[in-house]
């Protein structure tokens, strides 16, 4: 299984993200879209019925005010936990195999205890100093690989 992770879009949807989401399985947004535009864009780009889990963030306005601020699912046997704002990650993450944030715009991937701790980074405009980054996660036997894709 191939899965889109973005972060922080914030209104910019670039068209290299758009061509990489196209061919993933599943797609996971943590927060700070910008937009209800950015959402239905996501939908077009995507294949037909494929599992997609958006987060609110702390710049989406009343507009998101429907999305979640914590999301737990599993997809193809992993445990997923997603937030906007790594603080709001819940003390009790039970079976939680993998966490996603996103908030600071920069790129951080690392395995703790056995749990990947993952934030894709922004896609939408430069900020700071890193380039725009999101990442393509592959589940595969309850084990998963990485791969940072910069913009």
């Amino acid at each position: 299984m191939k899965i889109a992770v973005l972060s922080d879009t914030h209104g910019l949807l670039r068209p290299e993200v758009l061509e990489q989401i196209e061919s993933c399985d599943a797609l996971i947004h943590a927060g700070d879209i910008g937009s209800q535009r950015i959402i239905d864009e996501i939908f077009i780009h995507l294949k037909p019925r494929v599992p997609v889990y958006f987060i609110r963030g702390n710049n989406d306005g009343a507009w998101a005010s429907h999305l979640l601020k914590c999301q737990r699912f599993t997809l193809d046997g992993v445990n997923f936990c997603v937030v906007h704002e790594k603080k709001d990650v819940p003390w009790n993450l039970e079976e939680t195999q993998i966490v996603i944030y996103g908030h600071t715009h920069k790129y951080e991937e690392r395995e703790k205890e056995g749990r990947l701790w993952l934030n894709p980074g922004s896609c939408g405009e430069k900020r700071f100093f890193d380039a725009p980054s999101m990442a393509l996660l592959y589940l595969k036997d309850g084990k998963w690989r990485v791969e940072k894709v910069e913009i």
